[in-house]
């Protein structure tokens, strides 16, 4: 099948790479002309495990392209995927104007039947929006009979494990009108998806509005889970309890599970942060409070600034002439995603208090040199305090302590005793509970994680 994907971001280079992959002709669309020279030159503009292999694989197979020629993209493909970006706006709701430019395009050059796809994440009666601004363009051509048909095909990837999602899905949600072009798309759309049907049905079809308030709930709840387990956290600190062993004990609970119940410093990326506030917004507008979720967000703005109150309770608020080593800085491991990271509010509350940080990151170092540019705007000053290594205990050498923000496999089981050796004093606060209390007490270390600090009490 012949697909466009206009948009060549997280979602839309995915998607588009991995459709390649099992025998389609896709044409990934971007107006940004350096992400398509990046791209054609064979490199790849995000951090995704496995993607640049499969890029190039069907770059040479010739069943992938990328262009910025809109009116050739969008005569390519029968299935036009929007993947555009849908950055939360002032008021916390989702910025569709990206959307609604790329159906306007799509109007402006199709010639025939088209399926257009919203495959980016967007708020509740955004296939209305588009659906209008087909029809306005079209009717402004003098071409208002042209058939086409809008579904929601929300995404449901993993910063990280991307590929791996998209290839082997839990479940794929179709929401498709009840009329004569939605049924025709509908089964266009079940064609494309058949691949990844073979072992059982996967396929979830609803009406278009239900599809997109999907979305929203799926990560609305992922994001409770964990402000959830945060706020027991910070409890369990108090008390005397270790979270992990609670964890544990109610994860084993079949109803409730294991999954994104890990205790840490906060949600961040792309998605999480800017779903919460658009479905709070969404709410709003129709009179009704998400009090839930107004909680989560709340939670989550606050357990950034945990490990910070942590640093502050042993060193004081006067950090001149003390040095910390950070380990990571994505949000998640095997990402350079740096949006809403927990790790900009901490690097930039260090340095503002007078510290010298020095950061390890494997994949994510280049871009937060940018975002924390953009953090310290108001005193650029302050980015000469700021300095990356290359190696992880490069980072250690001379600091007052360790700071460890994003759990990658790297930090899982380093040198302890080079560790101790490059550290000014053995201190570490671990904002990801990668490693147990009393291991790290019997290390020698004056260990503090998030949720699990009786066990290190315990151990001295």
């Amino acid at each position: 099948m012949n697909v466009t994907i206009i948009g060549t971001g997280y979602v839309g280079l995915v998607t588009g790479t991995c459709l390649a992959d099992i025998g389609n002709s896709v044409c990934c669309l971007d107006i940004d002309q350096r992400k398509i020279d990046i791209l054609n030159a064979g490199g790849v503009p995000i951090h995704e495990p496995g993607l640049k292999e499969l890029i190039a694989a069907s770059v040479d197979a010739g069943r992938l392209q990328f262009t910025t020629d809109v009116a050739a993209a969008v005569a390519h493909g029968d299935v036009v995927f929007i993947a555009v970006g849908t950055p939360p706006d002032e008021d916390g709701s989702a910025d569709l104007q990206y959307v609604l430019a790329a159906a306007r395009s799509i109007a402006q050059h199709m010639q025939g039947f088209k399926v257009i796809v919203d495959k980016s994440t967007v708020p509740v009666g955004t296939a209305d929006k588009v659906r209008a601004a087909v029809h306005e363009t079209l009717a402004a051509r003098g071409t208002p009979d042209l058939p086409f048909s809008v579904v929601s095909n929300p995404e449901f990837l993993k910063e990280g494990a991307a590929v791996e999602d998209f290839m082997r899905p839990d479940r794929i949600v179709l929401g498709v009108d009840d009329t004569p072009e939605g049924q025709r798309a509908l089964a266009l759309m079940r064609q494309l998806y058949a691949p990844f049907n073979r072992n059982h049905e996967r396929t979830r079809v609803m009406d278009v509005k239900s599809a997109e308030f999907t979305k929203y709930a799926a990560n609305a709840m992922l994001a409770t889970r964990i402000s959830f387990m945060n706020e027991l956290a910070n409890l369990a600190d108090k008390v005397g309890a270790d979270i992990e062993l609670v964890r544990q004990g109610i994860g084993s609970d079949p109803r409730i599970g294991y999954s994104f119940l890990y205790a840490g410093t906060g949600y961040g990326g792309s998605c999480f942060p800017k779903d919460v506030q658009a479905l709070v917004r969404t709410a709003r507008e129709y009179g009704q409070q998400l009090r839930v979720l107004e909680a989560v967000e709340a939670v989550n703005e606050e357990q950034k600034f945990v490990v910070v109150n942590k640093v502050f309770a042993r060193h004081g608020r006067d950090l001149r002439g003390k040095r910390f080593a950070v380990w990571g800085l994505a949000f998640k491991p095997n990402t350079d995603d740096m949006r809403e990271a927990p790790s900009r509010v901490l690097i930039s509350a260090l340095v503002r208090a007078g510290a010298e940080v020095c950061a390890h990151d494997p994949v994510a170092v280049d871009e937060a040199r940018r975002v924390l540019a953009l953090d310290c705007a108001d005193a650029p000053e302050l980015l000469q305090r700021i300095h990356f290594a290359e190696r992880p205990l490069d980072a250690l050498s001379g600091a007052d302590a360790l700071v460890v923000m994003t759990e990658w496999k790297l930090y899982r089981s380093p040198n302890f005793a080079a560790m101790k050796a490059a550290l000014k004093s053995p201190v570490v606060f671990d904002g990801r509970n990668v490693w147990e209390p009393d291991l790290m007490a019997a290390q020698g270390f004056d260990y503090s994680g998030i949720g699990r600090n009786s066990r290190a009490a315990a151990a001295h």
